[in-house]
């Protein structure tokens, strides 16, 4: 038996500086409105794009086009309000927050 294997079962309280992901209640909340989504026929499709500046969920109507949107999360905003984005195709910014939550909430998806 190896006496230097270690088992982490929670690993949230890392000593890791940055964290290039979504925190799980993130997470959650946005799998939440992608099930809303799916349930009504709007949302067929999702994707993750991750990189050391942002990382981003992307959603899709049909799984063989572009995604429709992108939530993203940007690790070092330039302007609080900036933190949380939702972007089109072309990456132009739809709506901002510093409050997930809040964000996802005000949104009309319908009318974007």
């Amino acid at each position: 038996m190896n006496k230097h294997l270690k088992l982490v079962v929670n690993n949230s309280f890392s000593n890791e500086k940055q964290k290039y992901f979504f925190e799980k209640y993130e997470l959650k909340i946005i799998l939440d409105l992608y099930a809303k989504m799916v349930s009504n026929g709007s949302w067929k499709d999702y994707g993750l794009k991750i990189s050391s500046k942002q990382v981003a969920f992307s959603v899709f109507k049909n799984s063989s086009e572009n995604a429709v949107y992108n939530i993203c999360k940007d690790f070092k905003p330039m302007n609080k309000n900036l933190k949380y984005l939702i972007t089109d195709t072309k990456g132009r910014i739809l709506k901002n927050s510093y409050i997930l939550e809040s964000l996802l909430e005000k949104t009309n998806w319908k009318k974007l």
